[in-house]
């Protein structure tokens, strides 16, 4: 299988720079870069990709059974390393793509060397203990509703996940990205999404890492952003003036600063 059309990678960027891999969380495509990728392609090799299902990926390769976990993604992100031979990876990972780049450092330690975690949440439903932003009612109800009405769901969702009111032009990008992924493999991606549970998978953290996380989100509150940063050793928490999920389009010349800040201390 040709792994670059299958999953629509992309390179840009300083040939022979430090490689970012960039990967797009839920009912996204990896155009949701497309603010940050200039300055960071100044110094850096950058790879961007689509998963299956998502954006200008090749449907025919999307299989329930495999895209129904996160280790399905994981391993998009594996055999895409694997294609291109990348070394020294920092994968920079929006939203539920932060924990499969936990999944993919794991599977493959010898391809990284570093993680970015974008507004990360290691589960949504609260929990004993721990306040992942949402009970099991609301994701159920959540699912059942993207379920019976996708582009409702979408129309409706996506601005309260985008966040800035001031500025529906971003909610509108959002939802027009939610409508345009195919509405069976976006029901399958959700669940995978929202009733995920990665808390023991971040003990296997070994790079370094930044969470970086908004001051205001209502997918990701900061507790979650606390509780992947303390249980990561070593990692480094920072904090956008941003609101929303989004801050690499709400706020794209931080979410570039501080991913740089980091790269640089971390080299």
């Amino acid at each position: 299988m040709d792994i670059r059309r299958r999953n629509n990678v992309t390179v840009t960027g300083r040939a022979g720079g430090p490689v970012l891999l960039l990967a797009h969380g839920f009912g996204c495509d990896q155009n949701m870069w497309r603010l940050v990728v200039p300055a960071l392609a100044k110094d850096h090799r950058v790879v961007l990709f689509d998963y299956v299902g998502s954006g200008r990926s090749e449907s025919a390769a999307w299989n329930e059974q495999r895209y129904s976990s996160l280790e399905g993604y994981a391993l998009d992100v594996v055999e895409i390393c694997d294609d291109l031979d990348l070394r020294d990876v920092i994968f920079v990972g929006h939203s539920v793509s932060a924990m499969v780049g936990v999944l993919a450092a794991a599977k493959a330690p010898q391809r990284f060397s570093g993680l970015v975690m974008v507004a990360p949440s290691p589960r949504y439903i609260d929990d004993d203990g721990y306040r992942g932003g949402f009970n099991a009612d609301d994701i159920d109800e959540l699912l059942e509703s993207l379920e019976s009405n996708y582009l409702g769901w979408s129309a409706a969702m996506a601005p309260m996940i985008m966040g800035n009111a001031d500025r529906p032009e971003l909610g509108q990008e959002l939802t027009a990205s939610f409508c345009a992924t195919d509405p069976d493999m976006a029901r399958v991606f959700a669940r995978t999404t929202f009733q995920s549970d990665s808390r023991d998978d971040l003990k296997t953290v070994q790079v370094p890492t930044l969470v970086l996380e908004c001051r205001q989100d209502v997918i990701a509150p900061r507790e979650v952003g606390a509780f992947v940063h303390a249980a990561i050793p070593g990692s480094r928490l920072v904090t956008l003036e941003a609101t929303g999920h989004c801050p690499q389009l709400s706020a794209p010349e931080a979410t570039t600063a501080a991913i740089t800040d980091f790269i640089g201390a971390a080299r």
